[in-house]
């Protein structure tokens, strides 16, 4: 049986090696680091002390836009996700923001709209990956 999932702060460095390891493999590590981070509010989900999912949080006054979503092949879909995305909602609230988007690849946006986001532009491409912007209010 898995151990408890904590969700806890943490700095933008500790997010790299999973950013890289999930969402690009193929590029060098400083591909995954993005201008902004210092600006972020960036989360881990532990699991037995281990970091096994990450997000980045920027908000703006009532805009908040969430990043680098990444979680361990082999921790996904076991719900790890949903409660990180669940914890940056709550966080972007208590921030101020009143309306939240994300660039998600194409192929997880049935997961967002499970928290009801909504497509927001047509389709794009960051390299080969198919990209839609997605949003809602919180």
């Amino acid at each position: 049986m898995p151990g408890l999932l904590l969700i806890r702060p943490v700095g933008p460095e500790a997010t790299y090696a999973l950013r890289h390891q999930v969402l690009w493999p193929d590029e060098p590590l400083d591909y995954v680091k993005i201008a902004e981070d210092a600006d972020g509010h960036h989360f881990g989900a532990f699991r037995d002390e281990e970091l096994v999912a990450v997000i980045s949080l920027f908000v703006t006054g009532p805009e908040a836009r969430f990043r680098k979503f990444a979680t361990r092949p082999d921790c996904q879909r076991q719900g790890i996700g949903s409660q990180l995305l669940r914890h940056v909602f709550e966080e972007a609230r208590r921030l101020g923001a009143t309306h939240i988007w994300c660039d998600a690849r194409r192929d997880s946006a049935a997961f967002y709209e499970r928290f009801g986001m909504e497509p927001e532009v047509e389709i794009f491409y960051k390299g080969p990956v198919a990209y839609v912007r997605m949003a809602c209010a919180l």
